[in-house]
């Protein structure tokens, strides 16, 4: 792909509360499937940005100090440092993690704020809202706890109810609602907030988008937007009685901030305006927000779907002209929402607070992170809910990155340096045989392609898996150790097709397994980095250091293709690029969990 033809593509990945560390179905509910999206499409040379950030203002981190007894700010700031670790470990390369705890953020949250009303979408409205008494104050949602009236849940929230996702306007709704911190009754009492005018919004532009084309979109995420909005839609409070969090930039509304699934989305919106600033191009965001060819995907959770679907899409078109001379303008809107669906843990639920998960910052101090890379997105829950096994993870890994390409580079590599001393061998005429393995290679870059920016992660790993198991057949039917000594130049042309086989098969793993391809990159000779790398930066803020994760993007650009390794060139001596694991493992991660103990 030419630069003329390069497109401007905005990677959105749902922002993780700062409150616990991240466990293997958050990665691959978004952050992974959203950083394999970004670098096929870096690789194709694809102008791509790639946002998220730390989501620090939501009650769940609140919740979390009091339990830790530290502030707010250091609670939220402990954990967005361990993400940071993480992402740049797991190799998920943003552009820019931030956080909603930023002067940036503030603003364009505010902008907005003041954009929505100026265009008639907020109205004032008293409500009551629960309050306690013990504590003499209104209580955030989720320091709500009750039974769900639409299901009977017992723990449902006061926002929503995580067993069958029953969104809430007022935690009133739940029965016998009590508080989660001391367990007291609450009371209803009369307090004034904005709400977002939703079913104004439907009806001057909403309804009309979401029912557009857009059967490139999952059937369980748009199938979802179109029943919720045609359902009916209410109008939502988007300011709440709390001190930690943006101020309402309006008269009167002291001690009460912007909603944070308000003001979270806009997240995306001002973390590409925060990279664009730290880029020194304040108006670089404009090409991936103003742009009409641009490309904007969302990579979230199942349970997010309402927010990134329904209201933020609302919210930006209820926000029209925000940062624009044209007062009709509207930013881009989702040209996709791949939500994935949850992952489980060994057939039952993810749960912290029972310590029933992969917690990746852990275990990468055990095992590399593409082997965990691949499970998951073999794993992947794009269409239905799918589990994580321990004796699954050892068997994928032996099994498919050993045993097929692993073994395939390793065997070719070796081979090359037994019978050639490490240079790579004049090939002669190509047999039609020959002439086909690489055919498919080629091909494969097309119909890997259509996987990726379909964001069709498990099709596409076991296409290149197929593609490598094709060369592994190659080598069996050529056997060029056992024509070594008596045709060595069919020794020679078959190693080197083999060769080239892996130079192309190493590109099309690279989305999935970048930190491996860069070293069969290395063991084929090529110089420079297949892709960049993710560096921790420190960004001057008026009160303190803002820490974020960046992406240096040196590298990857117009890969997408198989370069040929000449003839003649010295390779390095191969070395594994991956570990085989012994059974043992299952049983020994099971006893971390205390399960066998």
């Amino acid at each position: 792909m030419n630069k003329a033809q390069s497109e401007h593509i905005l990677v959105c990945i749902a922002w993780p509360y700062a409150n616990s560390d991240i466990h293997q179905g958050n990665v691959t509910g978004s952050h992974l499937p959203g950083d394999i999206y970004a670098r096929f499409q870096r690789l194709r040379g694809n102008h791509v940005v790639m946002v998220s950030g730390s989501d620090s203002h939501g009650t769940p981190v609140t919740v979390k100090a009091e339990e830790l007894g530290r502030s707010t700010l250091e609670t939220y700031e402990h954990y967005h440092a361990r993400f940071l670790d993480l992402f740049r470990r797991l190799g998920i390369s943003y552009d820019l993690f931030t956080s909603t705890h930023t002067e940036n953020h503030f603003r364009v949250s505010q902008d907005m704020f003041l954009q929505l009303q100026k265009n008639g979408y907020l109205y004032r409205k008293v409500t009551p809202q629960m309050y306690s008494p013990e504590a003499g104050q209104f209580l955030p949602d989720r320091y709500v706890e009750g039974t769900c009236p639409n299901c009977g849940y017992t723990g449902a929230r006061g926002d929503q109810c995580d067993n069958c996702n029953t969104l809430f306007e007022s935690a009133a709704e739940l029965i016998n609602p009590r508080s989660k911190r001391d367990n007291t009754s609450l009371v209803l009492r009369d307090t004034e907030h904005f709400f977002l005018d939703l079913p104004a919004i439907a009806a001057d532009s909403l309804a009309e988008w979401i029912h557009d084309d857009k059967e490139h979109w999952r059937p369980q995420v748009i199938n979802f937007a179109r029943g919720f909005i045609d359902g009916g839609l209410i109008g939502r409070a988007v300011t709440r009685d709390m001190d930690w969090g943006i101020p309402v930039p309006v008269e009167g509304f002291d001690n009460k901030v912007l909603y944070v699934w308000y003001e979270a989305v806009i997240g995306y919106l001002s973390a590409t305006v925060e990279w664009a600033s730290n880029e020194g191009d304040e108006d670089a965001w404009r090409d991936w927000w103003q742009n009409p060819d641009a490309r904007t995907l969302y990579f979230i959770g199942k349970d997010n779907i309402p927010f990134h679907t329904v209201f933020w899409p609302a919210q930006l078109l209820g926000a029209r002209g925000l940062y624009s001379d044209n007062p009709h303008a509207t930013l881009n809107l989702p040209t996709d929402v791949p939500a994935n669906e949850f992952m489980n843990m060994e057939g039952r639920k993810i749960s912290g607070s029972r310590n029933w998960g992969v917690w990746m910052l852990d275990a990468l101090d055990r095992y590399d992170p593409d082997p965990l890379r691949y499970y998951l997105t073999t794993n992947m829950p794009e269409a239905r809910d799918s589990d994580w096994s321990w004796s699954g993870f050892i068997e994928r890994n032996n099994n498919e990155l050993v045993a097929n390409w692993g073994n395939l580079v390793n065997r070719v590599l070796s081979m090359i340096g037994r019978y050639f001393g490490g240079i790579v061998p004049e090939p002669g005429a190509l047999t039609a045989a020959d002439e086909a393995l690489l055919a498919a290679i080629d091909d494969g870059f097309d119909d890997v392609a259509t996987f990726y920016d379909g964001c069709k992660f498990r099709a596409a790993v076991q296409e290149v898996l197929r593609l490598s198991t094709l060369v592994n057949q190659y080598l069996e039917e050529t056997s060029p150790w056992a024509t070594a000594k008596k045709d060595p130049a069919a020794t020679g042309r078959a190693l080197y097709v083999a060769l080239q086989a892996i130079s192309g098969l190493h590109v099309l793993w690279a989305p999935v397994l970048p930190f491996t391809s860069q070293t069969v990159r290395e063991l084929l000779g090529e110089d420079g980095p297949l892709f960049g790398e993710s560096v921790v930066r420190k960004f001057h803020e008026a009160a303190r250091g803002h820490l974020a994760l960046t992406y240096d993007g040196a590298g990857a650009a117009g890969r997408w293709e198989r370069n040929i390794v000449p003839a003649g060139r010295h390779l390095p001596a191969p070395r594994p690029l991956f570990t085989k694991l012994e059974a043992a493992v299952a049983a020994e991660e099971m006893a971390r969990l205390g399960v066998g103990q």
